[in-house]
Formats: C-alpha cells, structure tokens, sequence
C-alpha cells in the first residue's frame, strides 16, 4: 500500500495508486502566469483533477509517482505544508486591499505570517486564520491561532479548531496594532512549542487552564 511521501509534499490519494501534490500560493494569491503554469503542469502529467482546497492552494490530484518529480521541477514552486507536524496554512481574507468590508490589513499581516510560520515544526499539526473583518471569512475562531480585525485594531483567538473535537478559539487580546498581534502569536507559538506534547493547542491550552496560560504568553 502507497504512503503519503512528506519529502515530496505528494499525499495519497483513496486508489492508494496515485498522488495529491499541492504547490504553496500564499495567501491563496496568485498570478495568471502562476495559474497557467499549474494547469500546463496538471495536462502534462494526465492529473485527474484540480482542486481548490481549504487551505487556499490549488491541489494537482491523481498524478503518477514516477511524474512527482517532474511535476515539481516543472511548477519550479515548493510545496504546501499540507502534512506534517507544522504550521499546514495560514487562511487569509481580502481585508482592506480588496474588500469594502475590511477593516484591517489581513493580506499584510497574513502574508507576513505565512512567511514567518509556514512550516514551521510544531508539537502537533497548527493553522491560522486572519480575517480582516468580524465577517471572518478565513474562519479564525476556529484556527490554533486566529485574528480578527475590528475598527480598533485585531482581535486574537486561540485555541480554536474544526476537527473531530471542534473547538471556538477564546479571546486572549484585543485592540491590538500590526506589531502587536505579530509580536503576540509568536510569544504563543514559542510557549507552545516549548510546553506542549502531541495535542492541538486548544488541547493544551484545555489542559493548563485557559487563565495560566494567558498569564503566561502576555507580556
């Protein structure tokens, strides 16, 4: 039976005979040339579909695993953390770049982020979500780490999760500026990673106390 290859970034599919690889387009932002070239890509190795999954990439689906190397030499783009024990996406809104609605820089702060933690090795698998709006279009209230944006800064949650046991994030800090929320998750992220065993981090945070841990990660 065929195993996901987390070396190659190549997951397997339910045939156990063919590969999922999904290249990293940050933020789910991607140029018509980046495009063209995932589609000449998906044609040229006879991929079985294309797929716009959760993590806003763009999964080349059904690939043979004698063409997963050529297909990655062809995209010239390095692979989504899509398993792993890591950092797997950072989701971002169009916040205010593109949105009437925005009421923070999500694409800013979120890119930022994705350049930051995007496969970063933690305890266990980690998300965030960054919306630029109470709207929460990138679903941060259920992130490990999620930031809402309010008229008066970002709104952080952490904790939260959309797994077997799904959680909602609780509130650690709000009302606070680009530096602050960037200065904030990584204290979390630290303290996580130093602390925690084989759990989600609402799963630690559960196991602490909600109060110990705040008083642990606020400056």
């Amino acid at each position: 039976m065929s195993k996901d290859m987390l070396e190659k970034g190549a997951i397997v599919q339910r045939d156990k005979e063919t590969f999922a690889i999904a290249p990293h387009i940050p933020g789910g932002i991607i140029d018509p040339a980046g495009l063209r070239k995932i589609a000449d890509v998906a044609e040229k190795y006879n991929a079985k579909a294309l797929k716009i999954t959760s993590a806003q990439r763009i999964a080349i689906v059904g690939i043979d695993p004698q063409d997963i190397d050529g297909a990655w030499a062809d995209l010239g783009m390095s692979p989504g953390a899509a398993i792993g024990l890591c950092v797997r996406s950072v989701k971002i809104c169009p916040g205010t770049t593109f949105c009437k609605r925005g009421q923070q820089d999500s694409v800013g702060v979120g890119l930022k982020l994705d350049e930051i933690y995007h496969g970063m090795q933690l305890p266990w698998k980690f998300k965030m979500g960054v919306s630029g709006c109470v709207n929460s279009c990138a679903e941060p209230a259920i992130k490990d780490v999620g930031l809402i944006g309010t008229p008066k800064g970002w709104r952080l949650l952490v904790g939260g999760c959309g797994a077997g046991k799904p959680r909602i994030g609780q509130m650690l800090a709000e009302n606070l500026s680009d530096e602050e929320a960037l200065s904030l998750i990584e204290r979390v992220v630290n303290y996580y990673k130093d602390h925690a065993k084989k759990q989600r981090l609402g799963e630690f945070i559960e196991e602490i106390g909600f109060d110990k841990f705040k008083q642990e990660v606020l400056p």
